[in-house]
């Protein structure tokens, strides 16, 4: 196409021009570029593929599985009847009297051993406000000190259970053991805090009042 004399030659114009050229270069390029393609590359064709069926293995039917008869019916229980028609229902015990039974033939009371362990075991003592520790580390690092060391290496422990009699001051006056740790030195160990321990007093309401407490000690090897 050539420039007319209506037509300006602008830079558009030319590129409008040079793609009518370029459409058909590209073209002759495809064609030869392909016909090279098909000249020189190689003949390919599909191969033989075999597919061998894997082994097959016969599978035996099994017997038919005979199925065992339910089992008998259990039978019920027996309705209850009575075993005797002719027996008497409001006959029970015969009745209780002092003619029947004269006081020389009753049991015994206990004997009077329960009785002194009941008169020697502290007394509840009425309080408002119970006593506390007031020197809880001290005593645990005296109770550690007082843990026997044969025991304490042998992994021996125990709980032995202490009354101690605290008077209106909160001073420990009396010990007694109540329940053993299962061992006489833990128990011994146990008790012989007692002059060190330090109470606040008991209250019963605003007066100081002596009282009773049960406190169990711990001894525990680690």
């Amino acid at each position: 196409m050539k420039p007319t004399a209506n037509i300006p030659n602008t830079a558009n114009e030319s590129f409008k021009r040079s793609c009518c050229d370029w459409y058909w270069y590209s073209i002759a390029g495809a064609v030869m570029l392909h016909l090279v393609l098909f000249t020189f590359s190689p003949i390919m064709s599909s191969a033989e593929i075999n597919f061998m069926p894997a082994e097959l293995i016969a599978v035996e039917i099994p017997d038919v599985v005979t199925i065992p008869a339910p089992p008998p019916e259990v039978a019920r229980p027996a309705i209850p009847v009575l075993g005797t028609p002719d027996l008497d229902v409001h006959v029970t015990i015969a009745p209780t009297t002092f003619d029947a039974n004269p006081i020389e033939n009753l049991l015994l009371p206990p004997t009077t051993s329960g009785d002194a362990d009941r008169a020697r075991a502290p007394v509840f003592t009425l309080m408002t406000v119970e006593p506390e520790l007031k020197n809880r580390r001290q005593v645990k690092r005296e109770l550690e000190r007082n843990y026997p060391w044969r025991l304490r290496h042998a992994g021996v422990g125990g709980r032995p259970t202490v009354w101690f009699l605290i008077d209106e001051n909160g001073r420990v006056i009396k010990t007694r053991l109540n329940r053993s740790g299962g061992h006489p030195a833990l128990d011994e160990a146990a008790m012989a805090v007692a002059d060190m321990m330090e109470f606040s007093p008991a209250l019963n309401r605003d007066q100081s009042v002596r009282v009773w407490v049960e406190i169990p000690i711990v001894f525990e090897a680690r």
